[in-house]
């Protein structure tokens, strides 16, 4: 079977090209969704049937294969931007299809504004999770295009950026584009966090000045434990640990006993690309990560708290990079249990003070058959010097 996949507007009346206008008496088995059916009904054919297109997708193709016959579907927009032909090629991979776009809402939204989008960067928070509009902001992207829905709305949007420290964009909204309720608002954040938009809409953020994002934060810079300055791994050895995990090429790294999140918070930072999970036993821990996030602009960091042991790892994505913060002097039967998640080309990173620490990682890690790497000695200021160990999983 094939899927004729047709974007259109959201005028009342509709303007269709003369070849679909042509295409469409050829077919019996039409699909979208109720607001689409209104908007063309009348150009179907008068024994058409229409399936209506709702949450369950696995039904949705099931009753399609049932039918055996090619299936036109109208979509908002064009169907190839974070639209329905993914949906096809995800639950009918080997389909034929044919696609006619139209404008999408961000376009729509640009041309409204007389706004250039050549480097309109385009993230989706619409039934996903806010990963790709972290990403754009931990990259200080110029233009994000972002596409939202009824929990992640307008408003949502905007206390998410202030609430990590974002408030260099200003933001527009494009409601009900090409509607009989269309609007277009643009404002600061600020009363952006309280605005009620109309349930079809669609975000541009326009950055209005550069924030310094770069790497190798000052110690001074974040909360700490009470009382314990220096439970926190110091910024030289904290940006040489990263390059030793080779995060540019890695796609989840887990930071156990994250402490201040010093570590997490640089990976994160550096490499916005990076799933960074962070681990901590100590209760007032999480506090200390929920300030020290904000405070240096880094979302989407997950945080685990509890026992690193009783924890159900396979539940989480694995990693490819490991940095171990802390160990509570379990540090070889810590390292087995990560082994069993770590594939080969994995890299596990520790900053050794004592001879003890160096002494059971190298241990584990040629029991392991670990590939070992020359240690690195770093001193800091008055501090002892510290011993920066890595391993690769072979």
């Amino acid at each position: 079977m094939k899927y004729i996949v047709i974007g259109i507007s959201n005028h009342a009346v509709q303007e269709l090209p003369a070849t679909v206008r042509e295409l469409l008496p050829q077919y019996r088995v039409f699909s979208g969704g109720q607001r689409h059916y209104a908007l063309i009904q009348a150009y179907l054919p008068a024994d058409h049937q229409w399936i209506d297109i709702r949450s369950d997708m696995p039904a949705l193709f099931a009753q399609y294969h049932s039918l055996n016959e090619d299936v036109v579907v109208f979509a908002s927009g064009d169907p190839l931007y974070y639209g329905f032909a993914a949906t096809i090629r995800k639950y009918h991979p080997e389909a034929d299809m044919q696609v006619f776009p139209y404008f999408n809402s961000l376009q729509l939204l640009c041309h409204r504004l007389n706004y250039p989008y050549a480097g309109l960067v385009s993230t989706s928070v619409h039934g996903r999770s806010w990963e790709e509009l972290d990403q754009a902001l931990l990259r200080q992207c110029g233009s994000i295009g972002v596409l939202t829905d009824q929990v992640k709305t307008p408003a949502a949007i905007a206390a998410r950026l202030l609430e990590y420290g974002f408030d260099n964009y200003v933001m527009h909204i494009g409601e009900e584009l090409e509607g009989t309720a269309q609007r277009i608002v643009s404002g600061e954040l600020a009363d952006m966090a309280s605005y009620e938009a109309h349930a079809l809409n669609c975000v541009l953020l326009h950055k209005k000045e550069t924030r310094s994002l770069s790497a190798g934060i000052p110690d001074h810079r974040f909360a700490g434990l009470e009382g314990r300055p220096n439970m926190i791994t110091k910024m030289p050895v904290r940006l040489a640990s990263l390059a030793q995990l080779d995060l540019s090429a890695r796609k989840t790294c887990w930071d156990i006993g994250f402490c201040t999140a010093s570590v997490s918070i640089e990976a994160r930072r550096q490499y916005p690309h990076l799933q960074v999970i962070a681990f901590e036993k100590r209760p007032e821990c999480a506090a200390i990560f929920e300030e020290n996030t904000r405070r240096h602009s880094t979302p989407g960091i997950t945080k685990v708290m509890g026992d690193f042991f009783a924890q159900d790892l396979a539940v989480l994505p694995r990693p490819d990079a490991v940095f171990i913060g802390g160990h509570g002097n379990q540090l070889e039967a810590l390292m087995q249990r990560l082994d069993v998640y770590l594939s080969a080309g994995a890299k596990l990173v520790i900053n050794a003070v004592k001879e003890d620490s160096r002494t059971q990682f190298i241990a584990a890690a040629q029991h392991l058959n670990y590939i070992l790497s020359e240690p690195m000695v770093i001193t800091v200021d008055a501090h002892n010097p510290i011993t920066i160990l890595t391993a690769e999983k072979h």
